[in-house]
This record gives C-alpha cells, structure tokens and sequence, in this order.
C-alpha cells in the first residue's frame, strides 16, 4: 500500500522525489520505494525528510514513532514558559514577527497589544507581498462566548466587544491586501495563539483573569514533537469555521 502521506506532503510543496533524495543525499529509487511500497526510512532520514516538507514523522509514519518517544520531543517543544503574557520580551514579539516568512496566524479575541509594535499594518503588507500566508482571527463582538469572557473578567459585558471594534478598525486598512484574511469567532478562547513559522507564543487564559496576566508559552516546531501541532490545529479549526468579513463596513 503506497504512502499517500508523503506523496501528498511532496505534492503539496511543490517536490519531487528526485528533489527530495537530492536532498538527502540518497537514490531516487529509494524515494520512489518510500511512497510507493511504504517503506519506511532511517530514524536520521525520517527527521529530515519531516522537516524538509514541514510535517510530522508521526503523521508521515503513525507507526514508526512511538508515543513515548513522542511525549519526549513534544515537551522539547516548549522553548521557555512565561509567568504571564506581558512578561514576554518585546524583542522576542519583534523577532518573531520579524523573521517570519512562511505564514503568521494569529487567534485572539482582541490582540490590540500587538498594534504597539510600530508600522505593524505596513509589515504584514509586505510579508504578504512577499508571499507570506498571514489570517487574523478576532471575536465576534456579539457572540455570547465573548459577552461571557468580558463578564468573566469582571469589566462589563460589553468592553471586550468594544475592544474588538477597535481592533477591527485598525486591521480594516488589511481587509483587500492579497495574502491577508481577516475572520470573526464566537468560540470560548481556551488559549490565544501566536504563530510565526515555525515558531508560537501560546497564552492559556485563566478563569477572572484577563489575557496579560495569563500564562505564556513560547514553543518551537520539532518534526517527531505533537505539542506545536496540536495548537496549530486548533488553530486551523476555529479559522475553518470563523466568519469572512462580516464585519466589514
């Protein structure tokens, strides 16, 4: 039975076999065996065959990781752990971003902290212009998840809404730049996440506290790890099933 993981991971990059076992410094004919008889490669070559399609060995191979070993890297995943969101260096925001490439993903219900940062809007036009895929996910101000949080932190019903608003007017100038999306949701945030390539800041919301004085976590993508995959699936599932401009004038 072929390996249909790794034959869609190399289509949906852009490679070839021959491109991968260049690579890797081995015969195409190696290559060709791993996808079509689904053989499976060297620990040494697994992990680089994982990153160099950005994928998990444990979604290319589901058999040949264990979940032990798996547990292991996941926790080598969490690059530091911060007290709270607003102990995060500023220099660590800005190097992220800055750095980033490939994609930036950001789920919150608010995020205003982020517009500090200055000539944010003109950095994420150009990242997209560059080819960079950027999504913005902000709270539905009417969704009762959002009415709750407010309430929860104990600053009205309706001042996280009406921070919401704010945000969306100063993003709306993004609303038509190609690459750039922007979607609403009326999920129960669990955690805002923060992703710049392969790198993310988680911040896990605590019960009558507001989102600064929250734990964070910086993490850092391992090919064999689970950790980042996971908050990057949530991710995936709260955009899916977000609202497209709706908020727009």
């Amino acid at each position: 039975m072929p390996n249909e993981r790794l034959r869609d991971a190399l289509h949906s990059r852009g490679k070839t076999p021959a491109e991968l076992a260049d690579h890797l410094g081995v015969d195409p004919k190696t290559v060709e065996r791993w996808i079509t008889k689904n053989r499976t490669p060297y620990a040494k070559n697994r992990h680089q065959i994982a990153t160099f399609l950005s994928e998990r060995e444990a979604y290319l191979w589901p058999h040949a990781v264990d979940e032990t070993k798996t547990a292991e890297v996941s926790g080598s995943e969490i690059v530091k752990v911060y007290p709270h969101r607003n102990s995060v260096p500023n220099d660590l925001w800005d190097r992220l971003l800055d750095d980033a490439t490939t994609y930036v993903d950001m789920l919150v219900y608010v995020g205003m902290f982020m517009t500090e940062k200055p000539g944010l809007l003109d950095l994420l036009r150009t990242k997209a212009e560059q080819g960079a895929r950027i999504r913005l996910l902000f709270g539905d101000r009417d969704a009762p998840a959002v009415i709750q949080r407010s309430t929860d932190e104990g600053i009205g019903e309706n001042t996280i809404s009406a921070k919401i608003d704010h945000a969306l007017a100063y993003f709306r100038p993004l609303a038509e730049v190609p690459g750039i999306e922007i979607r609403t949701h009326g999920t129960v945030l669990y955690s805002s996440i923060f992703r710049f390539d392969d790198e993310m800041i988680v911040n896990p919301h605590v019960y009558g506290k507001i989102a600064a004085h929250a734990p964070a976590m910086h993490l850092r993508r391992l090919s064999a790890g689970d950790l980042f995959t996971t908050y990057a699936d949530s991710f995936s599932a709260v955009w899916d099933g977000a609202k497209r401009g709706e908020w727009e004038g």
